[in-house]
């Protein structure tokens, strides 16, 4: 397994893999969802604000996630992680583990003080998101469900509480991803 930084030349190859992902797990419906906001992401693939790495069998494509920055009043640097997609073949091997730790050990070289992501905290815990109260820090949007809001230092100091909601990429501005 090959593990690389993507850039938008990448776009068109990161869609078909969320949407081919989402859509054996999900749905259709969600599978094009998630394969366009792969899409609007990729196209704006800067390696600063938003940043995605993949992992390569041969020069197949197998998983893939992305990291946005957060952007609050103070300077700190926190990253979103979402979405994450490894393809079917794949699942289950422990890939998407490991891509998302190459993900957040490549954010502590880059001195990020805190990622956070929303979802299944059952999955997440095996690579060290905590349950993140919202008090300690916001998410970008309301939540519909808290309990998956999740955080972890990457600093090894405690995550610091933030009182005021940040500011996200404005590809999660839309209600439909909350």
């Amino acid at each position: 397994m090959i593990y690389r930084i993507l850039d938008k030349s990448k776009q068109k190859e990161v869609e078909e893999l969320f949407t081919y992902v989402f859509s054996s797990s999900e749905g259709e419906k969600e599978g094009k969802l998630i394969g366009t906001l792969s899409s609007q992401l990729a196209s704006r693939i800067d390696n600063n604000e938003i940043i995605c790495f993949g992992v390569y069998e041969k020069e197949t494509l197998t998983g893939s996630i992305f990291f946005t920055r957060l952007q609050f009043s103070r300077p700190i640097k926190v990253f979103m992680l979402a979405p994450v997609a490894v393809s079917p073949e794949h699942q289950r091997k422990g890939i998407g583990q490991l891509l998302i730790n190459h993900g957040l050990s490549e954010l502590k070289k880059r001195s990020v003080n805190v990622a956070v992501t929303y979802g299944d905290p059952s999955f997440y815990s095996k690579v060290g998101f905590e349950a993140l109260s919202e008090n300690v820090i916001q998410a970008p949007l309301k939540l519909s469900m808290p309990f998956g809001w999740l955080g972890q230092s990457l600093t090894g100091e405690p995550i610091p509480t933030i009182i005021e909601r940040p500011v996200c990429v404005k590809e999660f501005n839309d209600p439909v991803y909350r």
